[in-house]
């Protein structure tokens, strides 16, 4: 089948997804089964070639940074803004920007993959560029052992061309550079003021104080605060406004800072970069706030226990009604576990508690005598509740992955929220 008629068949069925309200990654799906080449034959085109970005966290709203970058330096860029990060939503997405020859018109493609995905996506297609975020133990009734994940992102590495940037401030990450032959490597990184903030998997889970490291990053995040953050580049500290929200996506402003830096080169313009990362929001979930009868609800993916143990630590829980949605699907990983390595304290009191491990979740609540007012495994059910009972209030929702998908859903039908196409 040629290419124009794959590509007129893979329109059509977006397009009727579309109108069905069905998954975005379902075009995708169906372009692979016809043409297992699709996405490396459209992307062979691009000039400045492939960009990878994985790891278990921040990578949705560090590959939104990288983009916004590339773009204040004038690139013209594709990538898989669904949020699909998996092969079949980068079909999807190159779907809705590509021209009935099948021709797309970008300089750079910048995809974030999940880390399975990933391996077998860079044995077909060798990204010129990788950026490795981190690896913490979120999903491992998924991919395995922790050791396990880090080979994958290694594989990620090696497969990559030319550049490849780490998070110094993970040793299973940083460790990824002694097994790269032909490639640059560039780091970012956290000033020493700052290491106790980020524990790697490691620290966390032994205890263990997060040491000094000599190796030398090109971005370091110097200082952050509720609307600013300080970076180091060149030795010189750079202070900007944010409208990022949540100290983790702060740090990995650090690693967009420094893939563009490496991408763009000498010729970069600094001015126009920090002015374009002051004006980047947060991905849709990822400390999104939404409007609700006049009053802002926030969204905040929690993951793994230093995801939620770093979101409880950037949203000040004062004069906020607090609600947290726990699902075990498959894409928020079966095991749950993770949940009691967390120090929820801090709430003192929790609105709203549902999704299918509603109970468990309340359980650890008690445990850390946290006051719970109202538990129903039903989300609609429990999201109506909570909006109801808090109508005059800010609101905060902590919520796993696919909990986080069918509240926006809901949210959507009472209020704005951002479609993801």
């Amino acid at each position: 089948m040629s290419k124009p008629l794959i590509t007129i068949l893979g329109k059509a069925v977006r397009q009727v997804a579309k109108l069905r309200g069905g998954g975005s990654a379902l075009p995708g799906l169906v372009v692979e089964r016809i043409d297992p080449n699709f996405i490396k034959h459209t992307l062979a085109s691009l000039p400045l070639g492939v960009v990878v970005i994985s790891g278990t966290n921040g990578k949705t709203t560090t590959t939104k940074m990288v983009v916004e970058l590339l773009e204040s330096q004038g690139l013209k860029v594709f990538t898989n803004r669904t949020g699909s990060n998996f092969t079949r939503g980068v079909a999807a997405a190159l779907l809705g920007d590509i021209n009935i020859k099948g021709e797309l018109d970008a300089d750079i493609a910048v995809l974030e993959l999940d880390e399975a995905h990933a391996v077998h996506f860079v044995d077909q297609i060798p990204p010129k560029y990788s950026l490795i975020l981190n690896v913490m133990r979120d999903q491992l009734d998924r991919f395995g052992e922790i050791d396990h994940t880090a080979n994958m992102l290694r594989h990620i590495a090696n497969a990559t061309t030319d550049t490849v940037v780490l998070n110094r401030e993970d040793t299973l990450i940083a460790g990824i550079a002694k097994s790269l032959n032909h490639q640059k490597v560039h780091f970012f990184g956290l000033d020493d003021n700052l290491l106790s903030t980020f524990p790697s998997d490691n620290n966390l889970h032994s205890k263990s104080k997060k040491s000094k490291t000599n190796i030398k990053a090109d971005v370091i995040l110097f200082k952050s605060s509720k609307n600013y953050a300080t970076f180091t580049i060149d030795s010189k500290n750079i202070r900007t406004k944010l409208k990022l929200t949540g100290v983790y996506n702060v740090f990995n402003a650090a690693a967009a800072l420094a893939l563009v830096r490496a991408i763009v080169g000498p010729q970069i313009n600094q001015t126009k970069l920090i002015n374009a990362l002051s004006q980047v929001t947060p991905a849709f979930g990822r400390g999104e706030t939404i409007i609700v009868n006049n009053q802002p609800l926030d969204l905040v993916l929690v993951k793994n226990p230093s995801g939620f143990r770093l979101g409880l630590q950037s949203f000040d829980p004062s004069g906020y009604a607090t609600m947290i949605a726990i699902n075990d699907n498959y894409a928020d990983g079966r095991d749950m576990s993770w949940l009691w390595d967390v120090d929820f304290t801090s709430l003192q009191s929790v609105a709203e508690v549902s999704g299918i491990r509603a109970y468990d979740m309340a359980l650890r609540l008690q445990y850390d005598e946290v006051t719970v007012k109202s538990v129903q495994v039903n989300l609609k059910k429990a999201l109506k509740h909570f909006i109801d009972t808090n109508n005059n209030q800010p609101k905060r929702i902590y919520c796993t992955y696919t909990a986080m998908l069918s509240i926006r859903r809901d949210l959507s039908k009472i209020a704005k929220v951002e479609v993801i196409k």
